[in-house]
């Protein structure tokens, strides 16, 4: 008699929202931009042989949310038949893969692909932020085994002012990779500030200085500077980006499907890539066992797990030298701590932005201050033409309520739009 097929059906899933806190440092910086960050939902699939697997999305930030109906349509249906469905959201998707490869005995790895190595390349994240705030966080990351740190550039701060500070304090080993997010605007701009930062030796990777949409720029910048161009992968088109020779590597994220497809053209072209897979630690394990089975995983992956004062899995990701080890025990290889579970469980609730009572002023070195309630006031000023581009000693400050007439009154006329006096109201 034979033994029976192992019954991979998907019996049931439960979605579980969590508001995970913010370490100190990046939660005095992000609540200007992104306080929606501590924001996630959890998802157990039970098979009906009952294993269970999970997985997280960041519903503000995720490429795909988990919807009703992506549950619906799991729900009786064979896990590994729809769990290259990149449609079904992170969360849904991540927790599938966990589910058949414990159900199997198997790694995620193994059932992504031939694995590549046994270590991932991984980084870690900062938000744009005074440079005593990036020296400490660097100094955190040197103390956890990282050897790499991306970070944003931004106008409202003078990056050449902050390298300074920090490539007096690092050692010569530690890298530094600026993104900024096309805020550069065009090659005139970038071709002056990329020169004054290429001379700090931290400086590994420039990621998308201007609009990628530019391809003759781009592949002009990339003959301007001697470090390595990185742009998302999909703009231009793959084919433009690579015939044009653009950039120099790539980031990658998305659903499996999408990151092995991706990775596979990257590969061919000889290109190399990070991936970009944010959250917590669910989201960087399973980071890891994709960068096992890509050979051209190479640059530092992205996943802002360091952020947070939890990574909700046990044994949380532990680096040395600049990589993680990639589990070998079945599915994801880690398990969900059921305590922090429980501590930080909320209900569903809509996207927390902007925050509320923020004050936030640029301080222009002419002694001009423009103020500001929220940080997409003043990205659309800057990328509008409104205000000038990385101003040398330009720094933004967030200024406390003090409980004044003279706070209230300015926070609520920054409301509305830019406040720009000549000179110093606070």
């Amino acid at each position: 008699m034979g033994v029976p097929p192992l019954d991979l059906t998907v019996a049931d899933v439960e979605r579980i929202w969590l508001d995970v806190p913010l370490r100190p440092v990046p939660a005095r910086n992000m609540v200007r931009e992104i306080p929606h960050w501590t924001l996630f939902e959890v998802c157990r699939v039970r098979l009906a042989c009952g294993v269970v697997g999970f997985g997280e999305t960041m519903p503000y930030y995720t490429w795909r949310s988990v919807s009703d109906a992506a549950v619906a349509s799991v729900t009786g249906k064979n896990a590994a038949e729809r769990m290259w469905d990149d449609g079904l959201g992170a969360g849904l998707q991540m927790a599938l893969f966990d589910a058949v490869g414990r159900a199997t005995g198997v790694p995620c790895h193994r059932l992504l692909g031939n694995r590549h190595r046994d270590r991932a390349f991984v980084s870690w994240w900062a938000i744009d932020m005074p440079a005593a705030d990036w020296l400490a966080e660097c100094r955190d990351a040197i103390a956890q085994g990282y050897t790499s740190f991306k970070t944003k550039a931004r106008p409202w701060y003078d990056p050449v002012e902050q390298c300074t500070a920090l490539a007096a304090e690092l050692p010569p080993w530690f890298q530094l990779d600026l993104d900024f997010n096309a805020m550069l605007v065009n090659t005139a701009q970038a071709t002056r500030v990329l020169a004054e930062l290429e001379r700090f030796a931290h400086i590994a990777i420039f990621e998308s200085p201007i609009p990628q949409e530019d391809v003759q720029g781009n592949r002009f910048l990339r003959s301007q500077t001697r470090v390595p161009i990185a742009m998302h992968y999909g703009s231009p088109p793959i084919f433009t980006a690579l015939k044009e020779d653009v950039c120099d590597g790539f980031v990658i994220g998305g659903g499996a499907s999408a990151v092995l497809r991706q990775a596979a053209v990257a590969a061919a072209a000889d290109k190399v890539f990070w991936l970009q897979l944010v959250g917590t630690g669910i989201t960087a394990t399973w980071a890891v066992h994709l960068a096992a089975v890509l050979s051209h995983a190479r640059w530092p992956a992205v996943n802002c797990h360091q952020l947070f004062e939890h990574a909700l899995i046990r044994p949380a990701m532990t680096v040395g030298n600049g990589l993680a080890a990639v589990p070998d025990a079945p599915g994801l290889g880690v398990e969900l701590d059921a305590e922090a579970i429980d501590r930080f469980r909320v209900p569903a609730r809509d996207k927390p932005y902007p925050a509320p009572g923020l004050l936030l002023a640029i301080r222009w070195p002419s002694g001009a201050n423009s103020y500001y309630a929220h940080a997409q006031q003043y990205w659309d000023d800057f990328l509008g033409g409104r205000l000038p581009l990385f101003a040398k000693g330009v720094r933004l400050e967030r200024i406390a309520d003090d409980g004044s007439e003279q706070w209230r009154a300015l926070q609520q006329r920054a409301q509305v739009g830019g406040v720009h006096e000549g000179s110093r109201s606070r």
